[in-house]
């Protein structure tokens, strides 16, 4: 298989993977809105620039954290376990799973201090034909900065 072909499919998995991860609600629920996010990863080691991005959520959205806010399993040619998750007071943890040809292990630990703050920690580790391909950690900050434009 070629190194393209095996990059590719890790870069596939972790965005399909990764979808839903960034904005996280707490049990008592966050404000519906604009959400700055920054993101810190680090792979081998070596921290990259942090990255910015925003997104709107809605009061459904908040309101549902299991299919909001956790990631999406889609890998080629590899099968996922359920989800394994635990929302308890201002703290939400997950792990996912996924055996085949890419192996992968997601977890997630994210502590919601505020309506309009959270911090979270998501680490990545695959593998494929037993080779590690992906260990990398991502360290999330969010905040919240308004209501969404109509």
């Amino acid at each position: 298989m070629s190194s393209i072909y095996r990059i590719a499919v890790i870069a596939g998995a972790m965005g399909a993977a990764s979808v839903a991860w960034a904005p996280v609600a707490c049990a008592d629920g966050i404000e519906p809105g604009l959400w700055k996010i920054i993101t810190r990863t680090a792979t081998g080691g070596v921290i990259g620039p942090p990255h910015e991005s925003s997104k709107c959520l809605t009061a459904a959205q908040t309101g549902d954290l299991a299919t909001t806010f956790s990631p999406v399993a889609g890998t080629v040619n590899s099968v996922c376990a359920p989800i394994e998750r635990s929302l308890v007071g201002p703290r939400l943890i997950w792990r996912l799973v996924c055996k085949g040809q890419l192996d992968m292990e997601l977890t997630g630990e994210f502590n919601f201090d505020s309506p309009h703050h959270y911090t979270a920690t998501v680490q990545t580790k695959a593998a494929m034909a037993g080779t590690p391909m992906v260990d990398s950690q991502n360290t999330l900050e969010g905040q919240w900065q308004s209501a969404c434009s109509p």
